[in-house]
């Protein structure tokens, strides 16, 4: 019998399961109310837009080109959509400068692809997006803290990275609403990241997954247009690369993301996308084009609508029904609240507690550090609970948190 392990390659050991992936076979489960999944609710997709957009696609010209082979860069009339989307928000760039993927986590493949030789290290913040760990592990990086307001030197990265035998090549963060924390980067961070990049002559990949999922507060002008404005509105001249996502906005299923970037970027994913699969379902793109241009702004107001209002009531119930030795987030915007428990509690150990006995799933926190640590917390979605589910299931949840605080604490 062949041993597979001994012929995979080294980079394999890497690679985990994802708990979250394993936490959502919960959500068939009707007895679980669940705040595990960081994902859209159903019931707010634009399936009738969806049924029109395809069915003009079958009964019109489109769709001989929309079943056919296309380009790796992506459907153009997409692409220049996006364009005057994020030209909104300060990002001033062309179709040039737009590829399209299969989805945002494609690009975070593909991102760690490009950058990342083995030892090399990638900066990420403390918590950081779990996806986004799985997709660099496989390219054998280091990690170290990214800490945007935070006082560590250039010189002192560099020196980590050189004991872990490699350069640092890029930081990467979610500055609206991340997943996990729900936390937004504030302008001086951002600045103070730009700095810190130009210091390290090293390239920022800005995930802007969630960043029309903004509730209340004041908008945060992108990385990006930030560096765009910095090098005289000349995109070429920026070190940051921005990557997108219709799945939280219109559908996930379509698994359609984009990647903003200067053209040296752009050209080396396209060669990496005509070695991988070729280009992203063209059908798809076309679909997410016709839906995007009929209704995304009705459709995103939509949403933000339903969110907010159960934003509100989860950390409502939360002031209601947490302990107080416990903490959380107070997000304005995206799908995540972030709880961090007193020390010495264990988020899985509680978890396990937490379905056989109140029937509440959650994730617990320790997968989104690099590191394995900070095990006292937990991450909350309230994107797919109703007010009422989230009212009975903190409720729950506080309860057995408040038995389980060790009498020391």
């Amino acid at each position: 019998m062949l041993n597979w392990e001994q012929i995979f390659a080294t980079r394999s050991t890497r690679m985990r399961a994802s708990e979250i992936r394993e936490l959502l076979k919960l959500l068939d489960q009707p007895d679980i109310i669940s705040f595990a999944g960081g994902i859209p609710d159903p019931a707010l997709f634009p399936d009738v837009a969806f049924k029109e957009a395809y069915s003009d696609i079958f009964s019109g010209p489109q769709v001989n080109a929309a079943l056919q082979y296309s380009v790796s860069e992506g459907y153009k009339p997409l692409r220049e959509w996006i364009v005057g989307e994020v030209a909104k928000v300060g990002i001033d760039c062309t179709a040039d400068h737009v590829f399209i993927t299969s989805g945002s986590q494609q690009a975070l493949d593909y991102l760690g692809k490009l950058f990342l030789s083995p030892k090399d290290t990638a900066l990420v913040t403390w918590p950081t997006y779990l996806g986004a760990l799985s997709a660099f592990n496989a390219y054998e990086p280091s990690y170290d803290q990214l800490s945007v307001n935070g006082n560590r030197t250039p010189e002192a990265y560099r020196e980590t990275a050189a004991k872990a035998g490699g350069n640092v090549k890029f930081a990467y963060l979610s500055s609206d609403f991340s997943n996990p924390t729900g936390e937004t980067v504030d302008l001086a961070g951002r600045e103070k990241l730009l700095a810190l990049a130009a210091e390290l002559d090293i390239a920022i990949l800005e995930d802007a997954a969630y960043q029309h999922l903004r509730y209340d507060g004041e908008a945060v002008a992108p990385i990006m247009a930030l560096d765009i404005a910095r090098n005289g509105g000349d995109i070429e001249k920026t070190r940051t690369i921005y990557s997108g996502s219709f799945s939280k906005t219109l559908a996930p299923g379509l698994r359609v993301g984009f990647v903003i970037a200067a053209m040296p970027v752009i050209r080396k994913l396209v060669l990496m996308k005509q070695a991988a699969d070729l280009h992203s379902s063209t059908i798809n793109q076309i679909a997410i084009e016709h839906v995007a241009v009929r209704g995304f702004d009705a459709q995103v107001a939509k949403i933000r609508s339903v969110y907010s209002k159960r934003r509100d009531a989860m950390l409502a119930a939360m002031d209601k029904y947490m302990p107080k030795n416990t903490s959380w987030t107070k997000p304005e915007g995206g799908m995540f609240v972030w709880v961090t428990l007193p020390e010495g509690m264990d988020g899985a150990e509680l978890l396990a507690k937490s379905i056989a006995t109140e029937k509440v799933a959650f994730v617990p926190g320790k997968a989104f550090f690099a590191d394995g640590s900070n095990a006292n917390t937990l991450r909350m979605s309230f994107s797919c609970a109703n007010e009422v589910m989230i009212e009975e299931g903190i409720k729950r949840l506080g309860r057995l948190i408040a038995n389980a605080i060790p009498v020391a604490a």
